[in-house]
């Protein structure tokens, strides 16, 4: 049974079928095959239930907060504000990639807005400055992907509605490992750069008298994270209702700006129309693929299978990392998470795990994945940016990072407590 689903998952896959209706397809080709009763008739009880979940509201907020400030152009003047105080260090303005990258994804909550907001602004810099290509691709890619582990984060809301974990809670947890991993895709530029001076480009030289006063432009972004961030820790909102707060604050900024057009909120609206459709697709089909699974006994036969590996916490911990790696060159992210996280957190708990601290290391092992070909996500929304070149630059370019990002899971492995240490100081 196990081998068949897994046959048939990537099949549907490998033939281009997208992923949310593979998951559904998958679903209701497993009901015949394995169960005595027509599950396929509670399909219409499952996408309700599934849709009608309150924090998932959130997602088209969030959605639409990063696309207000990509339209209204706050985004460019962040990097550019960015590239003042960042561009002295060894790689220049690649340093602005991964802090305009941190910022945004404190606002954004979506890696591929992530990547694709600071790519724009940042492509053009490559030849104008002369940096080393693959890498200055590999350091768009790889900070967008701290769009899903920095809060507000839309992977950390459906990790904390799979698994009944405490979203404000998993907020806090990202905050420490998030900023962290920033720091440590900066130390691989830097080295990288000092190893091999030219790929730094041109210098890029700026008065603090400039530095000060593009403070202004950075004001903006932190403002929307206090107020979304803040709201939910001061007790005044929960998360679906700070993310709307953060669309107002949004609005107003963009208002104050002159950007508010309706020309502006039109391709806002499209924007997060069509990412909130695809996401909720994805929600629904692998929600009525956790109902088959369960209902065949399909998810107890995984669950019994790696139970009986008889291994220590630590080789559990290791598997999972493989299990994630792999399953990331063939699925897309937020498909793999929703399909996987049910059956894979009640193992890991129950070898004592703390679910908050697995929901840090899944979201890290998941941003690998966006990173890893063929179908790392923000691969391909950096490489459509471009206007020439292979897809081969920008895959090389993000594979030190990749190396990063399981440094991260070891780091969080030996020191649990900075996934913990928020959560706890404020619970």
């Amino acid at each position: 049974m196990i081998t068949t689903s897994l046959v048939l998952l990537l099949v549907l896959i490998g033939i281009s079928i997208p992923v949310g209706a593979a998951l559904g397809i998958l679903g209701l080709i497993l009901d015949p095959l394995y169960s005595m009763l027509p599950l396929t008739r509670a399909l219409g009880e499952v996408s309700w239930s599934t849709s009608n979940e309150f924090l998932l509201v959130a997602i088209p907020l969030f959605v639409m907060l990063g696309e207000i400030l990509l339209r209204s152009g706050l985004a460019e003047r962040m990097y550019n504000a960015m590239s003042l105080w960042l561009s002295w260090l060894p790689g220049g303005l690649m340093h602005a990639n991964i802090g305009a990258s941190a910022l945004f994804a404190a606002t954004s909550g979506s890696s591929v807005a992530t990547a694709a907001t600071v790519g724009t602004v940042a492509i053009p810099q490559i030849a104008k400055k002369g940096y080393n290509e693959s890498l200055f691709l590999g350091s768009l890619a790889a900070g967008g992907t701290l769009g899903i582990l920095i809060p507000p984060s839309i992977n950390l809301i459906i990790y904390g509605v799979l698994t009944n974990t405490s979203v404000p809670r998993l907020y806090l947890a990202g905050i420490v490992p998030g900023l962290l991993m920033a720091a440590l895709f900066m130390l691989v530029i830097a080295l990288a750069c000092m190893a091999k001076p030219r790929w730094g480009g041109e210098k890029i030289s700026a008065t603090w008298a400039q530095r000060l006063a593009s403070l202004v432009h950075l004001l903006p972004p932190l403002g929307i994270f206090i107020l979304v961030v803040g709201s939910i820790y001061a007790g005044i909102a929960t998360p679906t209702e700070a993310a709307a707060l953060g669309v107002v604050g949004a609005l107003i900024l963009a208002a104050s700006m002159r950007r508010l057009t309706l020309p502006m909120m039109r391709e806002v609206l499209e924007g997060t129309m069509k990412s909130t459709a695809m996401i909720m697709l994805i929600v629904v089909g692998a929600a009525f693929l956790n109902f088959i699974m369960s209902a065949t006994g399909l998810t107890n036969a995984i669950t019994s299978t790696i139970s009986g590996l008889d291994v220590t916490p630590m080789t559990m911990l290791l598997i999972l990392v493989v299990f994630y790696l792999v399953l990331g060159c063939f699925m897309e992210t937020l498909s793999m998470m929703i399909t996987t996280i049910p059956i894979v957190t009640p193992i890991m708990i129950t070898m004592g795990f703390d679910p908050v601290w697995l929901g840090i290391v899944i979201i890290i092992l998941v941003e690998a994945a966006l990173i890893t070909p063929p179908v790392g996500l923000n691969l391909f929304v950096v490489q459509s940016l471009r206007t020439s070149g292979s897809m081969n630059d920008v895959m090389l370019g993000s594979l030190p990072f990749v190396l990063m990002l399981l440094g991260m899971v070891g780091i969080l492995a030996w020191l649990p407590d900075l996934a913990l240490w928020l959560p706890r100081v404020f619970s």
